[in-house]
């Protein structure tokens, strides 16, 4: 539980940089010191979650977006007693085929919303995600999930106040798939972000930073 600034590295989804994550480092600057994990060296999740653990402080909390949750996970594994709290978005307890293309995975991640006039202010942005991060980047981070080790061991090593969120109109991560993942890791808090797809922090930023601080502070998150 952390009542005072305190480290939390900021983990991005495939093909993301750190405008993913904008309005948290924003809004959450009262409560913590935000750091950017880089994920686009490195072509496995063991490589990229030991180059996030090399550069991060001795201790702190993390919340990564679906690939980033993964490399949270992976770092859990790694060096457990580092990490003090979890947060996970779009992240799933198993990993299957994924999106083989940028254009595919933009598809994908942007869920169709019913009021149209949303879609261009998330698209994008993701859009732009894309092309800077560039398809070199979005190779190697599509290899490292495809090369993916199993979870299992990552999910049976948390100890940790964990919150594992999901948009309800997200087709990458079913909200029964995340749903499983909270399940297998015990008091996790659980929540569904409504009217979202599958970039939650920059689709629905205010909802994302007020439960990134209830489970920062440890208040109830769950619904």
């Amino acid at each position: 539980m952390i009542h005072s600034a305190f480290p939390l590295v900021l983990l991005p989804a495939m093909a993301c940089d750190g405008q993913l994550w904008a309005r948290q480092v924003l809004d959450l600057s009262d409560i913590v010191h935000p750091e950017l994990g880089d994920l686009t060296v490195d072509d496995s999740l063991s490589a990229m979650a030991a180059r996030v653990l090399a550069h991060a402080p001795p201790r702190f909390a993390v919340a990564g977006v679906s690939l980033g949750g993964y490399v949270a996970l992976e770092m859990v594994r790694q060096q457990p007693d580092r990490i003090l709290q979890l947060a996970l978005f779009g992240t799933r307890a198993t990993l299957n085929a994924r999106p083989r293309t940028v254009a595919e995975q933009g598809l994908l991640a942007t869920a169709p919303h019913a009021d149209p006039t949303l879609t261009p202010i998330v698209s994008g942005p993701v859009q732009a995600m894309a092309d800077r991060v560039g398809p070199e980047v979005f190779a190697r981070q599509q290899k490292a999930l495809l090369a993916r080790p199993d979870l299992g061991p990552a999910i049976d090593a948390i100890r940790v106040p964990t919150l594992v969120a999901v948009g309800d109109r997200d087709r990458i991560c079913l909200p029964h798939d995340a749903r499983e993942l909270a399940d297998k890791i015990p008091g996790a808090r659980f929540h569904v972000l409504k009217s979202c797809g599958h970039l939650a922090p920059i689709e629905r930023p205010g909802e994302t930073t007020a439960l990134l601080r209830q489970w920062l502070v440890g208040q109830d998150a769950g619904a």
